[in-house]
């Protein structure tokens, strides 16, 4: 299977875009055209404009493209380090200077409105330079109890790394994975989401030729799960699979990949928790920012609003005012808000968990009907209602919040723990002391105080516990999940070895 720079001809994606100043997507060396002989059309999810069409991949491009990462990985593992950063580093730049075609990808791929797009590039830069700043890979010693022996533990890449992103932060999310695993000296076999595949991926491959990446090393390929996402996790070659995206797909990947390491960042029903002594506007300004910032779709996002019951009614009065508030439309807008939904299954999905918490006795405060071109721009919703509801119980992952009334300190935090998930949660309270042993109550994997649930830092872990994943992201903690380990050990005098 050849790489190609495809044009208009044949099917394939046009050059060049007419939205962007990127000849073209696809990349020589690190995008893949499949040979099934399918294709699939990209659209605008407020639109519904076809954007692009791109050849999918089947599970012979798989087996190609790891051959591929397999070769070029020898070379580029063993690359210098300043080597490698240096190619991150122009990567960064090439992303800092093309912000504006690549926002306007977001807009028009995800369906970003222009302060969600704007968040995305921060943080799509800083991992980028985080991991031009970590390409040197350390060797320690430890003691040994052995006269003589001196004890080496050597890091090293894990080898090649199988990526398969979500469609919500498009370019962020891959890239927290893509950017750590190059620079610790890993080829990259990466499969996009279906509704993102140019934000995605396709577009990431583009920055890193443009740095001057080698051939091989990053490969892209466009297909759906059941068509090689299944043949990209049980293949031989991949030492990693990391995976953002639905605890049922991140369960069926742990099931199928056998003895391989896993970086898993799975679904969340984040809590935000309002104690009885809290600052009630900033914790309104929280909730609101949680629950509907990019519609919902977010996995950190405020699922649920856990408020004491002294402060309870004020809390969903101005909240309720608040939402009603936001402004919904075309994401092209600076003033939106709320744009759409990312598709129609999504949206029916929100709907439904909306209708069955109402059923199930939940007070609807906002709402509205969709709308937009495709009918996918859902209005804020507001549920006031138990841990019971739909809504509550469930990830919506939508522009629904739930908020549920809390008797004290203690019924607050059991309600928060109950859920099978444990990514993201977040505690409102003037007793900063309070609140950090509040926290570490929590069973989740990260907690703020005074803040919203939806916070990202690239030096930070991030990363759940229980059915929200395996391991964590950012920071050094995610070289730790994409490299091994080699103990080596030197005998520097002979030892007094008992014969048998």
């Amino acid at each position: 299977m050849a790489t190609q720079t495809p044009t208009r001809s044949g099917g394939a994606h046009p050059a060049p875009d007419p939205y962007t100043g990127f000849d073209s997507m696809p990349v020589g060396g690190t995008w893949r055209a499949g040979r099934a002989g399918r294709t699939k059309a990209d659209h605008d999810p407020y639109t519904g404009e076809e954007l692009t069409e791109i050849p999918l991949a089947d599970a012979s491009d798989v087996d190609e493209a790891y051959q591929a990462a397999t070769e070029a990985q020898r070379a580029w593992g063993a690359a210098p380090a300043a080597e490698r950063a240096a190619v991150l580093g122009r990567a960064a730049v090439v992303m800092a200077e093309r912000a504006a075609e690549i926002g306007d990808w977001l807009v028009r791929e995800a369906g970003c409105t222009r302060p969600r797009v704007a968040m995305e590039l921060d943080i799509s830069l800083a991992i980028t330079r985080l991991a031009a700043s970590r390409t040197f890979l350390d060797m320690r010693t430890v003691p040994s109890d052995t006269p003589g022996k001196e004890n080496r533990v050597y890091r090293r890449p894990a080898g090649v790394i199988g990526v398969i992103s979500p469609w919500n932060f498009p370019l962020f999310l891959t890239n927290r994975s893509v950017a750590p695993a190059l620079a610790a000296g890993n080829a990259v076999v990466l499969k996009p989401a279906g509704d993102t595949p140019v934000t995605g991926g396709l577009l990431l491959a583009k920055i890193y030729e443009e740095a001057g990446l080698p051939p091989g090393v990053l490969n892209v390929l466009v297909g759906s799960g059941g068509e090689i996402g299944d043949a990209l996790v049980r293949h031989d070659v991949p030492r990693v699979i990391s995976f953002t995206g639905s605890t049922p797909v991140g369960r069926g990947i742990a099931r199928q990949a056998g003895l391989k390491k896993l970086a898993l960042e799975l679904g969340g029903n984040g809590p935000l928790i309002v104690l009885d002594d809290a600052d009630l506007d900033a914790a309104v300004s929280a909730a609101v920012y949680g629950s509907y910032f990019h519609q919902g779709q977010i996995c950190m996002a405020t699922n649920r609003v856990i408020v004491d019951a002294s402060i309870h009614d004020a809390f969903v009065e101005r909240c309720a005012a608040r939402a009603g508030a936001l402004v919904t439309g075309d994401p092209r807008d600076e003033r939106t808000q709320i744009g759409p939904v990312i598709n129609d299954s999504q949206l029916a999905s929100v709907r439904e968990k909306v209708e069955r918490a109402v059923a199930q006795g939940g007070r609807l405060l906002v709402s509205g009907e969709p709308s937009g071109p495709t009918g996918r721009v859902l209005p804020p919703h507001l549920i006031v209602g138990g841990q019971h509801l739909a809504t509550a119980s469930e990830e919506v992952f939508g522009p629904v919040a739930t908020i549920i009334r809390a008797e004290g300190e203690d019924d607050a935090l059991a309600l928060a723990n109950h859920t099978e998930y444990g990514l993201s949660s977040a505690v409102f309270t003037r007793d900063v002391e309070r609140g950090l042993r509040f926290a570490k109550r929590v069973e989740a994997g990260m907690t703020h105080i005074n803040d919203t649930t939806v916070h990202d830092d690239v030096n930070a872990a991030f990363g759940g516990e229980k059915d929200s994943g395996l391991g964590r992201f950012g920071g050094g903690w995610v070289f730790d999940e994409f490299t091994s380990e080699h103990w080596i050990s030197i005998q520097r005098t002979p030892r007094d070895l008992p014969v048998h």
